[in-house]
């Protein structure tokens, strides 16, 4: 970990709700948004990006104990939309990129569709948001424990143990308990895909990377057809011995291909 990156958090008011940012580092500023269970405060992987970029990780709504739920929130697209409303509130007009990772890479892609020119480069990370080809489905997360549903993203049991540890806390569960309440209420039908996304990609106009763990049990690899040939000229790049979770399983290696993919 790089002791010397320092990380602020802050309240950014915004549609009514206060969305925790938490923000470190300098350079062009590089939006991070998390996974459908949430995100530790803090990662290597996030550091490593820190000692390049400007990197802002906001709490979305309703994902948490420390962030605030919009009740009137009913949509992926509603989340996006804040999104882009926290950018402008903080005087961001033009991102080098949006980096989403599984439920946050639909989200930036929703965002990425709705202002194509605010932004330099698209990182999706394990995307949800499209359905998977024939009998593929994202993996239900109401017919698993929070607990099972979380080790699912791994395929390293000892890198979620270091994360989380081998009995995670009643905190964490109730972390993961309120992130699901939430992801059933703006993705629940039909699960953690939209039927528009894929007629919309075409307005995605930037340079796009997919990153994809080859043993990705919560969205199975098969999907990444239907991504790159929604977006024109994206690049795969496939992590071996690797899960869903890949920002926890291979931090050093994600973060050099992020920072060689944005720097161009």
């Amino acid at each position: 970990m790089a002791v010397s990156v320092e990380w602020r958090k802050t309240l950014v008011e915004v549609a009514g709700v206060k969305v925790a940012l938490h923000r470190a580092g300098s350079g062009p500023p590089l939006l991070v948004l998390h996974r459908d269970t949430g995100t530790p405060d803090r990662l290597p992987f996030y550091d490593a990006l820190a000692e390049r970029f400007d990197v802002l990780i906001p709490r979305h709504p309703g994902y948490g104990s420390e962030a605030e739920r919009p009740d009137w929130m009913r949509s992926v697209r509603d989340l996006a939309v804040v999104h882009r409303w926290l950018l402008s509130a903080l005087g961001i007009e033009r991102v080098a990129a949006l980096l989403g990772l599984g439920f946050g890479g639909w989200v930036a892609v929703e965002m990425a569709t709705m202002a194509p020119r605010d932004l330099e480069r698209l990182v999706l990370v394990g995307p949800m948001g499209i359905k998977p080809p024939g009998d593929d489905n994202i993996l239900d997360q109401a017919l698993l424990s929070y607990i099972d549903y979380a080790r699912a993203g791994f395929h390293d049991q000892a890198r979620f143990d270091a994360i989380f540890g081998d009995d995670p806390s009643t905190d964490q569960l109730v972390e993961w308990d309120i992130c699901r309440e939430m992801n059933f209420r703006i993705a629940w039908k039909p699960y953690m895909y939209s039927q528009t996304l894929p007629h919309l990609l075409g307005a995605v106009q930037v340079p796009a990377l997919v990153v994809w763990g080859a043993e990705d049990r919560v969205v199975p690899p098969s999907a990444a057809d239907r991504w790159m040939s929604g977006l024109r000229g994206a690049r795969l790049e496939t992590m071996a011995q690797c899960g869903h979770c890949v920002e926890m399983e291979k931090p050093a290696e994600l973060a050099r291909l992020v920072a060689g993919f944005v720097a161009g």
